[in-house]
């Protein structure tokens, strides 16, 4: 949701196709005879349904495989309805859904976390008719992010325009300073990024990111260009128009986004796993060196999500809560000590020590963020 994804079209469907619940352990032995059962290994994706009744849906996931793997379920148009990244082999996964929309739909196992998958063809049937009733505090939550996300939007565009204008100019060191201010509040926004569509692809790839054929756009090539190569082509002046162009959709995108609760819940929590394994390396900005201003925003908007879910959660899951509060908190203050000024140090100065204790902090507050989602569908 976010730069490490490995598909290239990451679209949630909308919220009258599916609400998800994600959470994953390593032992998960359900005893649910209505479950689906997917088998993954590194060359095939075994399901034990292929047909299934709208509705409530569990899919236990087991990799079987010598590689990482993912697995995806995707509507007939090729939209991503839900996934669960990061299965290591030998370990189990389970995805608890609502489907409320009949029809055609895949389930894909990516072994290697490559590709278009291994993919099974699966029907949902109609199911009972019986919907059940959104929480009016949950609404108002979902709501309130939208608006936040909108904000956030909107305040990109003149701070990425500023970075497009400079690199358009040929002036090397104004596009640098103005590249990280640029990227906050789209850093902000990732836990639900998928909900826009392609622009994640478009905007915030990275080049070993790229699905075979895709063009290298964004933020990221020009990175690039100014840190590495320490020069700006006519084809990056070309490549800063088109960033602008795709950020502008995103920003119209907003309104339209199909966010729910538990997509604001499980984007949080798939966003700090994808800082813990990817970006506390330093893999998301190796060339500007700016991953603590990302990671900033990444936590802010993390916690954006679970400040509005706060209400409900804490009337089902007061000790979670607790927790939350806790490991906020302590993630918050250890971000402080690497601050330089108004931004952060350069990140090539944080040594492995200090890497380290920001992935222990990132995983602690991981953990209880995982049950965010089964706390606020409760």
């Amino acid at each position: 949701m976010r730069a490490l994804r490995s598909s290239a079209v990451t679209v949630v469907a909308a919220a009258a196709a599916l609400t998800v619940v994600t959470g994953c352990a390593e032992k998960s032995d359900s005893g649910d005879s209505d479950a689906i059962r997917v088998t993954a290994s590194d060359d095939k994706c075994e399901v034990s349904k292929t047909s299934f009744p709208a509705g409530h849906v569990q899919i236990n996931v087991q990799n079987k495989g010598s590689k990482v793997t993912e697995v995806y379920v995707y509507a007939a148009d090729d939209r991503i309805v839900t996934e669960r990244e990061n299965i290591g082999p030998g370990t189990k996964a389970e995805i608890t859904a609502t489907v409320k929309k009949p029809g055609d739909y895949e389930i894909a196992c990516k072994p290697g976390m490559k590709g278009d998958g291994i993919r099974q063809k699966v029907t949902v049937t109609a199911g009972d008719g019986k919907e059940k009733k959104t929480d009016p505090a949950l609404d108002k939550a979902v709501a309130e992010y939208r608006k936040y996300a909108q904000q956030q939007a909107d305040e990109t565009i003149p701070l990425a325009q500023k970075f497009v204008d400079a690199v358009k100019k040929g002036d090397l060191d104004e596009a640098k300073k103005a590249y990280a201010p640029s990227r906050l509040g789209w850093e902000r926004t990732e836990p639900v990024a998928e909900s826009f569509g392609d622009i994640d692809p478009k905007v915030d790839v990275r080049e070993d990111g790229l699905e075979k054929g895709q063009k290298w756009t964004g933020w990221h090539k020009l990175e690039k260009s100014l840190w590495d190569d320490k020069k700006i082509t006519d084809e990056d002046k070309a490549l800063a128009d088109r960033l602008m162009k795709d950020l502008v959709d995103w920003q119209k995108r907003v309104g339209k986004a199909e966010i729910t609760a538990t997509s604001m819940a499980n984007g949080a929590k798939e966003l700090l796993d994808e800082v813990a394994t990817g970006k506390v390396t330093g893999e998301e900005e190796r060339y500007s060196h700016t991953d603590l201003d990302d990671f900033q925003a990444n936590v802010e908007g993390a916690e954006k999500s679970y400040e509005l879910l706060k209400p409900v959660a804490s009337k089902n899951d007061a000790a979670l809560v607790k927790e939350l509060d806790k490991q906020f908190a302590d993630l918050k203050k250890l971000l402080g000590d690497y601050r330089d000024g108004d931004s952060f140090k350069a990140y090539d100065t944080v040594g492995k020590d200090d890497r380290k204790k920001l992935s222990d902090a990132v995983n602690a507050l991981g953990e209880p963020l995982s049950k965010l989602a089964g706390a606020v569908a409760k």
